[in-house]
């Protein structure tokens, strides 16, 4: 899923479904059972079971995923053109995540890969580090916002507290 913003050149990749790609060649009374809507006896779910507007309707991946969408699109509107063509993306984890746990390193909680083969420079947060360390929704937003800006200050080069005046504020 990419944003819908106004700005050309700005871009937010967010981790897609897994099914998304799939398709299916059964006509309509070769459907499985997972994909009717009622069970055969014309009984079973009428519509979504949690509504748009209640809490659990929106799964903990896409609410992470709009953390870092609201944190780019904050820096996008403080920064401008020095963020056009700069892609924020979210992974679940690090590639060798494996690896570097059997050293005994720190996960990282993102990374930043340079302009390469056409293709701009990538943010990325990782999900399943950032949530792991954090307790609660605000300091879990808090987090993103910084691990967001940290990576964002790297490619700039300049430092993280220039880039966004309300960097580490937990911290103080």
């Amino acid at each position: 899923m990419q944003s819908e913003h106004d700005i050309p050149g700005f871009t937010v990749h967010l981790s897609e479904s897994a099914d998304s790609g799939e398709t299916t060649t059964a006509g309509p009374s070769e459907r499985g059972f997972r994909q009717r809507r009622r069970n055969r006896h014309g009984r079973g779910l009428r519509g979504e079971i949690l509504l748009p507007n209640l809490p659990g309707y929106r799964t903990r991946s896409e609410r992470f995923d709009d953390l870092v969408l609201d944190s780019a699109e904050r820096l996008q509107d403080m920064w401008g053109k020095r963020l056009d063509g700069v892609s924020f993306a979210v992974d679940e984890i690090p590639p060798n995540l494996e690896q570097l746990v059997a050293q005994g390193a720190p996960a990282p909680l993102g990374a930043y890969t340079p302009a390469a083969h056409g293709a701009g420079p990538v943010i990325t947060v990782y999900r399943r580090v950032v949530e792991h360390t954090t307790v609660g929704r605000e300091e879990l937003q808090e987090l993103v916002h910084d691990v967001v800006v940290e990576y964002t200050a790297e490619m700039l080069g300049v430092p993280p507290e220039t880039l966004d005046p309300v960097y580490r504020r937990r911290y103080q």
